[in-house]
């Protein structure tokens, strides 16, 4: 017996993608507590729905757009993958309460992956790179420079990926969510800020002090001390937060000195 042949991805225009595209980039424009990225989720399917029977005047279309910007809070950069997605099943004109079942279960998934993966891995990784620019002295644009190419790169790569695998995958899209980079990536790019912090903190805080300075001494002790807390706070304290705290103590050193 012949296994069925895999369903056939159907088109989705370049032009409508890229339109989609631009609009992830306004995606929390009308962010509000009551429906959180409802309303920019809607915003980024409006292109694709336009391709509904009828267009933009049809009783699907008003049905569809009324129903996408309902609740929904993921990670701003990861709903990417829901907005594909949610474009598809529409596209697929799927039973609306299928439709809806399928959205409420997106937001867990797609906001615990980008929290991680982001906010508390890649986010404090990019700047402690820059610092560690700064440290090797690196002017202002060069440290500017370093921090929006790496941090950039991610952040469109992501968006353009989770676009069109949502919309490949559809009412499958949990799949593509068990990715070993997505599953496993987090604990690689905390190695990754651990050794930037080991490298641009020191530079950082000898290119502030200057050389031949008294407080050359501190600053060996306080990298030490600073890897050790580092290792022991494992797990305790966010990415984004040690890495906020360790500029601020940068900026007044700076002032001080």
């Amino acid at each position: 017996m012949t296994a069925p042949a895999p369903a056939r991805v159907p088109a989705l225009p370049l032009s409508t993608r890229l339109s989609m595209l631009l609009r992830m980039f306004a995606i929390q424009g009308a962010w509000n507590y009551e429906t959180l990225l409802g309303n920019g989720i809607a915003f980024c399917l409006e292109p694709a729905l336009h391709r509904l029977p009828g267009g933009k005047h049809s009783p699907e279309f008003k049905a569809a757009m009324a129903r996408q910007c309902r609740y929904f809070n993921a990670h701003p950069y990861f709903a990417a993958v829901a907005v594909g997605a949610l474009a598809r099943v529409e596209l697929d004109q799927e039973p609306a309460d299928k439709i809806e079942r399928f959205r409420a279960a997106l937001p867990g998934p797609l906001g615990s992956v980008g929290d991680r993966l982001i906010w508390a891995g890649w986010l404090p990784f990019c700047s402690l790179a820059a610092l560690a620019v700064f440290g090797l002295g690196g002017g202002p644009y060069q440290v500017l420079g370093t921090f929006l190419v790496l941090y950039n790169v991610v952040h469109i790569g992501i968006r353009w990926w989770g676009l069109n695998t949502g919309w490949r995958h559809g009412l499958r899209v949990a799949a593509a969510l068990g990715h070993p980079l997505l599953r496993q990536g987090s604990p690689h790019i905390a190695r990754l800020a651990a050794v930037a912090t080991g490298i641009g903190l020191p530079l950082a805080l000898q290119e502030v002090i200057g050389p031949g300075r008294a407080f050359t001494g501190i600053v060996l002790a306080a990298s030490i001390v600073g890897g050790a807390a580092v290792v022991r706070l494992k797990n305790r304290i966010e990415g984004w937060r040690l890495t906020l705290f360790a500029l601020a103590i940068v900026a007044i050193v700076s002032v001080v000195g």
